[in-house]
């Protein structure tokens, strides 16, 4: 199919596929049910599998991240030769199960961990199993070639995530026009605000210093300091006290803070500003959806939008397994 005709064909199906998403108002019907016996016919046009409930919250889970794969594959099937970022996009999840690799390999588990299957987009060698040097061998992502220890798999996870976002920077800076602009907005967008709620973290959680959460953000280059597209925001808010209003009154990104209430005490609550700028974004990257069709960048902002729907399903799954509220998740 040429690529003008494939861009329609796929702009038609992934408008039909978001319509049917729990996504924006949507959202709220996830978090509408008692059981989950109930949430499963929701999300799927299955029958419910007669499973344990812990069984049954870990095969939404699965089934939920097989189905968001499914269909993305389906629509960049429809291209000849995607955009690199696209591919890209999906790869995410190959980085995702070499963790999971690392952390089994490091326990000494003889059996393949629960997977991803991406084929035939995907960067490793599965069936090397359990040689992780050969998983890994003559891919991007070559360098990880042994079964870490325990002490090292959180640097190691670290290095994937920060391979990952430069290579999706990397890959959109190959797009053109208004392609290109979308992406690169949208991209360092979630990230840089994604580095802004890791700072928040580690300073209210785990009590980090300066030096500390400097060496933990993703920054293209660490050289560019606070002009980084990536890291530049969070450098800007680090030596900010996360318990005193007046500091972040005058914050750009103020609109996404929790609410003071005069004459109490306040502090800057992490998951309130994600929550707050991810809603925003999804509204952002819908309208650009629908206001750039038959393009690439259509195609990834649909990624982003689907992406959030399956962290929905994975919330309301563990709110019910855990009984209890939604907000308190």
């Amino acid at each position: 199919m040429d690529t003008s005709s494939a861009s329609s064909y796929v702009y038609a199906k992934a408008s039909g596929i978001l319509a049917r998403s729990y996504t924006g108002a949507r959202a709220s019907k996830l978090f509408g049910v008692q059981k989950l016996a109930d949430l499963w016919p929701l999300v799927f046009e299955e029958d419910v599998p007669a499973v344990p409930e812990i069984l049954l919250a870990k095969a939404i889970e699965r089934k939920a991240a097989e189905q968001f794969i499914l269909e993305y594959k389906k629509l960049l099937s429809a291209y000849d030769k995607p955009a690199r970022v696209l591919i890209d996009l999906l790869q995410y999840f190959d980085y995702e199960n070499l963790k999971a690799l690392g952390a089994a390999a490091a326990m000494g588990q003889k059996d393949l961990p629960p997977l991803n299957d991406i084929k035939p987009y995907n960067l490793l060698n599965y069936g090397a199993w359990p040689s992780i040097q050969k998983i890994t061998q003559g891919s991007a992502l070559g360098w990880y070639d042994h079964a870490p220890g325990i002490s090292e798999q959180q640097a190691l996870d670290n290095s994937l995530d920060l391979q990952f976002i430069k290579r999706i920077w990397a890959s959109s800076q190959e797009l053109f026009g208004e392609d290109r602009a979308i992406a690169q907005a949208l991209i360092a967008e979630r990230y840089s605000m994604r580095n802004v709620v890791w700072v928040l973290r580690l300073k209210l959680y785990y009590g980090m210093d300066k030096n500390q959460i400097v060496q933990r953000l993703a920054s293209l280059n660490p050289r560019n300091g606070k002009s980084d597209p990536l890291g530049g925001e969070a450098l800007s808010i680090i030596d900010k006290d996360v318990q005193n209003w007046d500091d972040w009154k005058n914050w750009k990104y103020a609109k996404f803070l929790n609410p003071r209430e005069e004459g109490s005490l306040w502090s800057v609550d992490p998951r309130w500003v994600e929550e707050s700028f991810e809603k925003e974004f999804i509204n952002k990257a819908t309208k650009k959806f629908h206001a750039n069709p038959c393009s690439a960048s259509a195609l990834l902002c649909w990624y982003f939008i689907k992406a959030k729907e399956l962290d929905y399903i994975r919330m309301a799954t563990e709110a019910l397994r855990l009984n209890v509220k939604v907000q308190e998740i």
